[in-house]
């Protein structure tokens, strides 16, 4: 499994990279606009990402606005649903505009503080384990 881990915040890229290592080759980065230069390189080399872990706020550009972007460059790859990066949003607060902005373009949350146990959980959902 390939996964990214977008955040901000260096203790929780940290964790989020700790927690996700032992399902796959894990790389983190710190904010959206690195995060769409490491999916736009994935799909021009075919070596896609199953996993993003997408902070909600960060300071660049808004998790919810990478997420869009991520989806838009994927759509234009013609990659179908099986192919396309299952993403998890990561967020310190659950308010109800971020959910329904993510609505229906991610596969699921994750609230601030997680731990290894929550990880396994949502990525079991979302059909990865």
């Amino acid at each position: 499994m390939k996964i990214l881990v977008v955040d901000d915040e260096l203790v929780s890229r940290k964790k989020m990279m700790k927690i996700v290592t032992d399902f796959g080759k894990c790389e983190g980065v710190k904010n959206g606009k690195a995060a769409i230069s490491a999916v736009k390189t994935a799909l021009e080399e075919w070596k896609l990402y199953n996993l993003i872990t997408l902070d909600v706020s960060m300071p660049d550009i808004s998790g919810t606005e990478v997420l869009s972007t991520i989806r838009q460059l994927e759509e234009a790859r013609g990659l179908d649903a099986e192919e396309k990066a299952k993403i998890l949003m990561v967020t310190s607060h659950s308010d109800i505009e971020t959910v329904k902005a993510c609505v229906g373009k991610c596969d699921g949350y994750v609230i601030k503080p997680f731990n290894k146990e929550v990880m396994v959980e949502k990525m079991k959902k979302i059909g990865l384990l």
